[in-house]
């Protein structure tokens, strides 16, 4: 029998940590415990928190049996867990303000709910970022169903860091906007397999933006307006993941890291009303249009 689960508090939770995992969700209980097993399994990066802030229609994922035991599971490794519901729903870019708020973490990865991380991958992100010194890294998720599509079209994409990455201005309107296509189905792990980097190691290059797991400087994050422009689109939207981090390119750079260690479920999403990309209102907002 599943006994209640603690939720916790945000006072007891909001410490200067070095790091925060920050994990919406909605409808998803399965792909939410598949997320956790990921985090749970996760080593070298001792005593991160992780917020999980739910919005499903009815029972909230964290309280299935699966999930309430990785969340046990993670507080049993020494790892603060914070559950949170955050209705009604105003959409993804107020729900990403709200776990953003509920942190005091140097770093916050934004996690989705249907990503698993392979042991190894937190502590590799840690490592780039730190060493860095840019306002983010990210890993790029890879769709296993897509392993034997391979499309050396996209391949001319990757373009790897020299030193440290450096603020860029990236738009539709400009050609470093196509870098996103390397992100697409499985072709980061067919670059990834073609470079056969040794063992251990790992390179970072230039993106656009980066969907699924990020791992954010919290404070330039914060000093690039955070998810703030939530009440400047409106709740049917999508990209806020992409406006949140052409600011923060714009002001303190960020880099993709190789190998990407994050898989997508390839599940349905659970967002359906999408009217509207965040980053194109911002865009213009900030252009005067």
């Amino acid at each position: 029998m599943n006994r209640p689960l603690d939720t916790g508090t945000h006072a007891d939770f909001r410490a200067e940590r070095l790091l925060d995992v920050l994990i919406p969700t909605r409808d998803r209980p399965a792909e939410l415990a598949v997320t956790l097993s990921g985090l749970a399994a996760q080593e070298g990066v001792p005593g991160f928190g992780v917020v999980v802030s739910d919005q499903s229609d009815h029972e909230p994922g964290y309280a299935h049996p699966a999930a309430a035991t990785m969340v046990r599971a993670l507080r049993h490794r020494g790892h603060p867990v914070l559950l949170t519901r955050r209705l009604p729903r105003r959409g993804l870019a107020e729900h990403r303000a709200s776990l953003l708020a509920a942190s005091a973490a140097r770093y916050v990865l934004c996690l989705d709910d249907d990503v698993w991380m392979e042991p190894g991958t937190l502590r590799r992100l840690v490592t780039a970022i730190e060493e860095l010194g840019c306002g983010f890294v990210g890993n790029a998720v890879h769709g296993l169903s897509y392993l034997h599509d391979v499309r050396p079209q996209t391949h001319r994409h990757y373009q790897e860091w020299s030193g440290r990455p450096v603020p860029e201005r990236i738009g539709p309107d400009t050609p470093e906007w196509d870098r996103a296509q390397i992100h697409s189905a499985a072709n980061l792990l067919h670059v990834t397999e073609a470079l056969a980097l040794p063992e251990g190691s790992w390179r970072a290059y230039r993106i656009s933006w980066i969907g699924g797991c990020v791992l954010y400087d919290r404070a330039k994050l914060v000093d690039s307006g955070g998810f703030d422009f939530w009440r400047r689109v409106p709740p049917r939207h999508q990209g806020e993941d992409v406006a949140a981090q052409l600011a923060v390119l714009a002001r303190h750079g960020g880099a993709g890291v190789l190998p990407s260690g994050a898989y997508h479920l390839e599940s349905p999403t659970t967002v359906t009303d999408r009217d509207v990309e965040a980053w194109e209102v911002v865009l213009a907002d900030d252009l005067g249009c």
